[in-house]
């Protein structure tokens, strides 16, 4: 009976195991169906969104592509090419001098006035000389006395040699003592003395007379130069102080026939110029008129004003007909370069490239949700890279954009140079597109 209970529990669990394991595996396949049906759905979804998305963005591509444009053009042009620079400054005499008073004293006579022409000696004003000529008096006295010391001094010297050499004979002789002639030695040797103080007294009278006379005659104020009276600072009447910083009382301009412009060259710019380049000009005063200059000079000191660092060109200018005026501002355009007889193409041409030059060929689909750009691009997209002064350009053909090569020269801001490429004289090239509304 025991052996017979134990052989049935034994079957009971052999039965039971695999029951219980086809239950669990029942449940492991039921969730994996329910798992992979899940990662599948989403997989759908998300495959759906982006065949949606790449159908949209083709579609709006599509109708990109069919867009027509309308294309703004200029021909090509052929003629002469001028590089200018342009600076700014003003109009200044080539010569002229600020005159003030050496001396100090009070103003007798004015006798220029403004624009009054003068010559070199010309006598401008005058100050009061009453005492200046009183100092010459006294020092002409002393100068005299002076000199009258030195006769009675030169007297007095032969008299002392005379003395001298007669008691060196009596001592000879043994009829003087010989303090007697030292004594004699003594006179003798204080007359040279006195002698040699009143003859440098003279030349100090002689100096003090001079300085006297030279003040005397800067008691009149002279022209240095042959010019014209700019500023006249001063009246009959009034006090004049020398001093270091004695103030200008004459602002005297050379010959305004010959005259030299000022102008600040920004230092992007100092490079391009240079001595002897043409350059023409104009003023306020005549706006339709222009004048003609040339480079002289170009300084190498820099001047800085607002953080912007410029550079001193000087440039002479033929004023016979005397229009211009000192201090008259004006702007100047420098020749740098000119080109003659050459094919010349708008720069608003070479930043350009027509949306088609832009293709879809490549991309991806994600990049198919941009549009295309549209409008002004650099010249050089659309094709192969160019390097040095290649450009591609767009001349309208037939309706449509079609792409040249070219090589540039120089450029005056609004057109340039064309050295070589496959365009010619009046080809229309391209500068700007619209698209047309649908």
């Amino acid at each position: 009976m025991l052996i017979e209970a134990g052989m049935n529990d034994v079957k009971d669990m052999h039965e039971t195991k695999p029951k219980k394991a086809s239950a669990e595996l029942a449940t492991v396949l039921a969730a994996s169906r329910k798992q992979s049906k899940g990662r599948w759905r989403g997989r759908l979804s998300l495959l759906l969104l982006l065949i949606l998305a790449a159908g949209g963005a083709g579609y709006f591509y599509s109708r990109q592509e069919g867009n027509q444009y309308n294309y703004t053009t200029q021909p090509v042009k052929r003629g002469d090419l001028t590089v200018l620079v342009t600076a700014t400054g003003s109009v200044q005499p080539t010569e002229q001098v600020d005159i003030s008073s050496e001396l100090s004293g009070t103003v007798r006579d004015v006798n220029v006035d403004y624009n009054s022409e003068v010559k070199a000696g010309e006598v401008l004003a005058a100050l009061d000389t009453n005492k200046l000529e009183a100092d010459v008096k006294s020092s002409r006295a002393k100068l005299d006395s002076a000199k009258a010391n030195v006769v009675k001094a030169t007297a007095d010297l032969e008299s002392a040699q005379s003395s001298f050499q007669r008691f060196r004979n009596l001592v000879q002789s043994n009829v003087s003592t010989q303090q007697s002639l030292e004594d004699a030695r003594y006179k003798f040797d204080s007359a040279v003395a006195a002698k040699d103080i009143n003859v440098a007294t003279v030349a100090s009278a002689e100096a003090d007379l001079r300085l006297a006379e030279v003040n005397l005659a800067k008691a009149k104020i002279i022209s240095p130069i042959n010019g014209v009276v700019l500023t006249r600072s001063v009246d009959p009447g009034a006090t004049v102080a020398a001093s270091l910083s004695a103030p200008v009382l004459f602002v005297i301009a050379g010959d305004l026939r010959k005259m030299e412009l000022q102008v600040d060259v920004d230092e992007a710019d100092v490079g391009q110029i240079a001595v002897g380049q043409k350059a023409t000009f104009t003023v306020d005063a005549y706006p339709n008129r222009t004048f003609p200059a040339e480079i002289k000079q170009i300084r190498f000191a820099s001047e800085t004003t607002n953080n912007v660092v410029t550079y001193k060109a000087i440039l002479s200018v033929d004023n016979a007909d005397l229009l211009l005026r000192p201090g008259m501002t004006a702007t100047a355009d420098v020749t740098v370069e000119a080109v003659k007889d050459t094919l010349m193409i708008p720069n608003s041409a070479l930043r350009y490239a027509p949306p088609a030059a832009e293709s879809p060929r490549g991309r991806g689909i994600f990049s198919l949700l941009r549009p295309p750009r549209m409008g002004p691009r650099t010249g050089n997209q659309g094709g192969e890279a160019l390097t040095g002064a290649k450009r591609r350009v767009w001349v309208l053909k037939s309706g449509k954009p079609a792409a040249a090569v070219i090589q540039v020269g120089s450029s005056d801001g609004q057109l340039t140079q064309i050295v070589s490429g496959d365009i010619k004289e009046n080809d229309a090239v391209i500068t700007d597109a619209t698209a047309q509304a649908k």
